[in-house]
């Protein structure tokens, strides 16, 4: 399959600028595989679909406030720096993305809040986006986290124009997150209230958690026809034996195990033992999925409506079949379904 195969018009109004009002009334796509059947729904009619013994697996990593301003020394210039990861505690040392990146050499002083009592110089040019920041911080690594969790902002997808509001950085938030790492949401496990889940939980769903953070790599477009060359950014991802206890237990017993979020699925696939179970994983993947493709553990799956020729989208194909998501997608954007990190959601079985 080559990177032209996912492209489509997508309309520009039917990106996602805010969250339904509700976490669990955003509209529901519901695609049977077998049959080809597509049917529409609220996201709280999910409950109608699983049944006691089915497991959802949920992906519990945590965003953080990644996006700070900054000052340029001597020109004042307001910079942006998105942080991607942290690659040394002890010397402050980010991977960070920096906007505009031609204003930006190594040697440069950044400032950071109103009385610029946090700096940052540039050590490395790490990719043409790419730079390497040592944080000049006095205090304690404890302190220096609070500094920049109070100067960041909730990191929303460039996409949403709008300001930032206070409402967003619980909005951008699963309601189970517990680890914090990710610079982006597991945005299907955004539609889950805490309603929901319990009424699933007296239904006698089973819920395994699994932690892989969300890097930008997840959103990073294909640059190659050949999807074969395309490499994904490497994402931090934890399985715990719990989690493949439950997973293992439900194939067994032939239940359903459904993925939440391409993340949640990429996870699983990243963890797969030679007897086509789940094994538990700490480290890093950079593992990407698209068709052909033969999944392992989950056989149901829970996602948003992705960009034309994201590797999410490439993903979502080799699980539902090409043809298939071409139709779902053709329907979803006639029936008006919202895009992206805040937009609707689709359960394939």
């Amino acid at each position: 399959m080559k990177l032209s195969h996912f492209n489509f018009e997508l309309p520009d109004g039917l990106l996602a600028e805010y969250p339904s009002e509700n976490r669990d009334e955003s509209k529901l796509m519901v695609v049977h595989r077998d049959t080809g059947k597509i049917e529409h729904k609220m996201f709280k009619d999910l409950i109608n679909y699983f049944d006691e013994g089915d497991v959802m697996v949920l992906n519990n990593t945590k965003v953080f406030p990644a996006r700070l301003y900054g000052n340029k020394e001597k020109t004042g210039a307001r910079i942006e720096v998105f942080l991607l990861r942290e690659l040394n505690e002890e010397q402050r040392l980010w991977d960070v993305l920096v906007d505009p990146a031609r204003k930006i050499r190594i040697g440069n002083k950044l400032y950071f809040g109103d009385d610029d009592t946090l700096v940052a110089e540039v050590i490395d040019n790490t990719t043409s986006r790419g730079r390497t920041l040592r944080f000049l911080y006095d205090g304690s690594y404890t302190d220096f986290r609070r500094k920049l969790k109070e100067l960041g902002e909730t990191p929303l997808p460039k996409y949403i124009k709008r300001d930032v509001e206070p409402e967003d950085e619980k909005r951008y938030q699963t309601i189970y997150a517990k680890h914090e790492g990710a610079v982006a949401a597991p945005t299907a496990g955004l539609h889950f209230s805490k309603h929901l889940l319990k009424r699933l939980e007296i239904k006698g769903i089973d819920f395994a958690e699994v932690t892989l953070h969300v890097g930008l790599g997840t959103f990073n477009p294909v640059e190659v026809e050949d999807l074969s060359k395309h490499k994904m950014d490497s994402e931090e991802l934890i399985i715990e034996e719990k989690a493949t206890e439950i997973v293992n237990n439900a194939k067994l017993k032939k239940r359903r195990v459904c993925a939440v979020g391409t993340t949640a699925m990429r996870a699983l696939e990243s963890a797969v033992s030679s007897k086509q179970t789940l094994n538990t994983f700490e480290g890093w993947t950079n593992k990407f999925v698209f068709p052909p493709y033969d999944f392992s553990i989950a056989n149901a799956m829970i996602t948003n409506f992705h960009l034309p020729k994201s590797t999410l989208l490439m993903m979502v194909s080799a699980f539902m079949g090409h043809d298939l998501m071409k139709k779902a997608y053709k329907e979803a954007v006639l029936e008006e379904y919202k895009f992206y990190s805040y937009g609707d959601a689709m359960l394939i079985i």
